[in-house]
Formats: structure tokens, C-alpha cells, sequence
């Protein structure tokens, strides 16, 4: 339900609900009204105080699968759009996920169930926010691990997002400001925004270099901040089916996964995920150039490169066969770059494939200079089942070879833009070339990983995750292996508010050790095999 239906008059639903100049009418009426059968007398059962309202929300969608839903709401998709796949809960979405836009003919205003927002239903701030299409809101996300790996910190690496065994975390802290395009309606122009804010342990994954990356490759420090998403939007319905242009920080176009808590089924991430492209900022083209196929088109500064990495130069202290310059590019990665993609679903909804190319470039080693090129593909077999998949080939080159002497005496003595002088902590990785006479070498790595999911209840969802993961030359997890992962896990929904998500994993690496180590603190990983349990829990407002 639009949360913009809840910010309505108190005074006005009150009076729907009761007789104002009754001693304790609207009291009366709130305690005794059921807004899920009686919906116009939802702000009477709210109260009038900021915590008052907060806590009563809470109250009435504990134990519910929705909030409750204004019979008199306008329709929230195009009526010949494909049919709407899933809902959340229990599920992290409801249409099958696609990057760079807001969702097209599927969106309207101030459609985020949001207890913030209705806490500020009426107050000036909150009537401002409704009457303007923005909404003010967020998540706060913890979780913990019990491991069979043993060093502190980082020893579940290249397991990510629960690096450090055995302890608990403040994953993310999250605010957002959003203001969305009405992409329902096919009459007029209208424009949208997003400001994000996160902190915690999970800001490891969202820095770009440049952006407060100080924090992570020159202090590591546990928790940090980051603004992972900074754009802009404008949707022309006239073109075609509907176009969208995003200018800004984004979220890169592809994966199954994703960096914020509720946009995953399970607590942890695949390996697929956790190597691959975050962010871009440029300017991204979503085209729909009919209700079944989407086509995408974009330009960004690499991956997490800002534009004023571009060009920036900065002193080499020891020129080398690799760098022979007396200066060398900041972020040689930091470059104009293409984005393309391609996406079809079918009217039932049932099967979607989307297949992208995301930052494509020359590939020269850089900060996350990925040159990713992948497919994921989404069917649901029935209204409990189905299936996410999703397969990827990802490379750079030019990769400094860490089996070639000179190449190593260059990286040691400063002479490469992500030498320890320059990024003493979480630097890009070094490949484990085949050839040692070679100075450099590409690095390459395979990713594909399902979910495949069961949906017990309108609250409850089971996951399984198989994975497989191919680093080929070390260059991604620092070390050159390959690597299975099975994941089981459950998401159980209290509410459309509060989510905990319980789940156990293995993970293997074939014929070389990889896990219980610790790169930033050089101690070697001494096991191949990793057996965790997790959970976290999820309260958004």
C-alpha cells in the first residue's frame, strides 16, 4: 500500500470513525477500529504523537504479511503489464530485479510502507515530504556467525559480509530520501531522486575510491560510512513503453544480489556477488521498448571511480618496466566506459532473462576495473516455487604478476598507482600468472550461483544456494582457486517490518588453502574448508 495513503487529516478520519465531540471518541475509535477490515479509520487507530503513531504502526502489521490496503488506492501497474511474479514478504522483491532505474510501468509516489513516515503523517515535515512525493526512510541491520575458522579478524575471507568469525556486527544502518517517478501514468514527463546513506560493517563493500575510501584502504577500520547511491532521475512515457534516464551513483546493472540487507533472500552473500562490480556513476538510459523487452544503454567512470579520478595523476617514486613514467594515472581504471543490457519477461511473469555487459572498457588493472559480462535468469514454477540464476565471466588485465621478481620489486617500492605507499589496506589483488617471465598477465574469474526458493507461509521463505567460483588467477580472493558453496537458509518476516534470517553454510576451496587467514595482517589462510551459522535481523522504519 502507497505509504502516502496513510498520511491523511487525523481530524478527517476521525471524524469517519467517531464523534470528535464525544468525551474520548477518537481514543475510542482507535482502540476498537481494525484498519485491515475498516481502513478509514486507520488514523484514529494511529493517534496524533510522533512515538505514539510509530509504535501503534508497528503494533497493527505485527504479524501481518502486508500492510493494510486503501481500497480507494490508484492502480499501482499498467494493466497489460506482465504479471507481478512475487511479493515481499516473504520474498526481497516483487518484480524480478533489474539495475539503473526505477522499476518502469510498476511504480507510483511515496510507495514505500514506511513507519517513519507515517509517524510524521501529521506534522508539517511529514505533510511537506507527502505533498512534494518524498519519502524519508530506512533499515537497521545486525547479525552474527558462528564459524570453524579462528583468526581475528577477517578469517571467514573471502566469505564476505560476516568476514570476521565468531562475533556479531552491526551490518548496515541505512537512510534513505527518495522521491519516485510515477511510472504507472503515460501522460506526462516526471523525475525522481535518491540520497542514501549506510554505516556499519558493510560499507567494505559499497567504497568507491575516492569517496571517504580513507576510511577502508588507509585505516580498515570495521565500520565506516559510504553513500552508495546519488542520482537523479527523468521518465518520458512517450518514448516507446516508457524511458528512464539516471545521472548520478548507482548501483551497478547486474546480479541477483545486492549490497542493501532487504534486497537479499539470505544474511550472507555468494562469492559471485561479493567479486564483482558495486557501483557506477555516469548516466544510465533504461528504454522500455515494450512491455516485454528492455533495453539499456550507459556511460560511467569505470567501476567505484568517481569523475574526478579521471585523468588525475599522481608521482611514481621508483619508475619500472611495469610504470616507467616519473607519474602514473591515480585510478588507471577511472575511464569512460559502456554499459549495455538487454532484458525480456514473459506476460505470465514466470521467466525473465537479463543479460548485461557492465563497465566496459580496455580492462587495465584498477581499483575495480571489471570487465563484466553475464546472464541472469529468473522462473517461477508456481506460487510457492522458484528459481534465481545467474552466470558470469569477469576479467582484468595488464594484472601484476606476483610470480615475476621484477614485477614484485616495482610493487614493493612504490611503482604501481596501488602499491602499500599508496593503499596500504584492501588494495586490489595481485595474479598468480601462469608464465612467471611475464610482468603482467590477465586475470580472469567465473561466477554462477542459484537460489532456489520455497515459500511456506506469506511470511516464510526457504533458500537453498549452491555456487560455484573460479578465480583463476587469485586475482579476486587472493588465492588462485576454485571454489563450492551450499547455502541453506530462512527468512521469517514478523512483520512487513521486521525480518530475521537464519541460515548455515559450506564453502570449500579445491587443493589449496583459502580460508583462516587474515591478507591485510599477512597471515597465510591455513584451511579449505569453512562451516558457518548465521543470522541477522532486519527493522526497518
Amino acid at each position: 500500500m502507497p505509504a502516502s495513503l496513510l498520511l491523511m487529516s487525523s481530524a478527517a478520519l476521525a471524524g469517519e470513525a467517531t464523534d470528535p465531540s464525544t468525551p474520548g471518541g477518537a481514543a475510542s475509535a482507535g482502540a476498537s477500529c481494525d484498519p485491515y477490515t475498516t481502513y478509514s479509520c486507520l488514523d484514529a487507530y494511529l493517534g496524533t504523537g510522533f512515538f505514539e503513531r510509530l509504535g501503534n504502526y508497528y503494533a497493527l502489521e505485527w504479524g501481518q504479511a502486508a500492510a493494510p490496503s486503501d481500497p480507494n488506492a490508484p492502480a499501482s501497474r499498467r494493466d497489460d503489464w506482465p504479471a507481478t511474479p512475487q511479493s515481499t514478504p516473504p520474498m526481497p522483491f516483487t518484480e524480478w530485479p533489474y539495475g539503473g532505474a526505477t522499476a518502469l510501468g510498476v511504480t507510483r509516489p511515496n510507495s514505500v510502507d514506511s513507519p517513519l513516515m507515517v509517524a510524521l503523517g501529521n506534522t508539517a515535515p511529514g505533510e511537506w515530504l507527502q505533498d512534494h512525493n518524498f519519502q524519508l526512510y530506512g533499515w537497521v541491520n545486525a547479525g552474527f556467525n558462528v564459524s570453524s575458522n579462528t583468526v581475528r579478524p577477517g578469517g571467514n575471507a573471502p566469505i564476505a559480509y560476516a568476514y570476521t568469525p565468531n562475533t556479531v556486527q552491526l551490518d548496515q544502518v541505512v537512510l534513505y530520501l527518495d522521491r519516485f517517478p510515477d511510472t504507472v501514468q503515460t501522460d506526462h514527463i516526471d523525475w525522481g531522486m535518491r540520497l542514501s546513506a549506510i554505516y556499519g560493517e558493510n560499507y567494505r563493500y559499497t567504497t568507491s575510491y575516492g569517496i571517504a575510501s580513507y576510511q577502508l584502504l588507509k585505516k580498515n577500520n570495521v565500520n565506516g560510512y559510504d553513500f552508495p547511491m546519488l542520482y537523479g532521475e527523468l521518465y518520458i512515457p512517450q518514448v516507446a513503453q516508457g524511458l528512464m534516464l539516471r545521472a548520478g551513483r548507482y548501483i551497478s546493472l547486474p546480479d541477483i544480489e545486492a549490497q542493501l540487507a532487504p534486497n537479499n533472500y539470505m544474511y550472507t552473500h555468494s562469492m559471485t556477488y561479493t567479486f564483482d562490480n558495486y557501483t557506477n556513476e555516469g548516466v544510465q538510459a533504461t528504454l522500455a521498448a515494450t512491455k516485454n523487452l528492455f533495453l539499456q544503454l550507459g556511460v560511467s567512470i569505470g567501476t567505484e571511480a568517481p569523475f574526478w579520478h579521471w585523468g588525475e595523476k599522481v608521482k611514481n617514486p621508483d619508475p619500472n618496466p611495469l610504470y616507467p613514467g616519473n607519474t602514473f594515472l591515480k585510478d588507471p581504471g577511472a575511464k569512460p566506459s559502456l554499459t549495455g543490457c538487454i532484458r525480456y519477461t514473459t506476460d505470465s511473469g514466470n521467466d525473465d532473462v537479463y543479460a548485461c555487459a557492465n563497465g566496459i572498457n580496455n580492462g587495465v588493472w584498477g581499483y575495480n576495473n571489471l570487465q563484466w559480462y553475464g546472464v541472469t535468469y529468473y522462473h517461477k514454477f508456481d506460487d510457492k516455487w522458484h528459481l534465481s540464476w545467474e552466470i558470469y565471466d569477469l576479467h582484468q588485465n595488464g594484472v601484476p604478476n606476483l610470480n615475476n621478481p621484477t614485477a614484485m620489486a616495482a610493487y614493493a617500492a612504490g611503482g604501481t598507482p596501488f602499491s602499500p605507499q599508496y593503499m596500504p589496506y584492501n588494495a586490489p589483488g595481485l595474479a598468480n600468472c601462469s608464465n612467471p617471465n611475464a610482468l603482467t598477465c590477465r586475470a580472469t574469474a567465473i561466477g554462477t550461483v542459484a537460489y532456489l526458493n520455497y515459500q511456506i507461509t506469506p511470511r516464510d521463505n526457504i533458500s537453498f544456494r549452491p555456487e560455484f567460483f573460479d578465480d583463476q588467477q587469485g586475482q579476486r580472493t587472493g588465492t588462485k582457486a576454485k571454489y563450492f558453496n551450499l547455502g541453506l537458509g530462512w527468512q521469517h518476516w514478523w512483520s512487513p517490518q521486521v525480518e530475521i534470517r537464519p541460515e548455515i553454510d559450506w564453502d570449500r576451496s579445491l587443493g589449496v588453502n583459502a580460508f583462516n587467514g587474515n591478507a591485510n595482517a599477512g597471515i597465510a589462510p591455513d584451511r579449505k574448508y569453512t562451516v558457518m551459522g548465521a543470522m541477522d535481523v532486519i527493522l526497518h522504519f
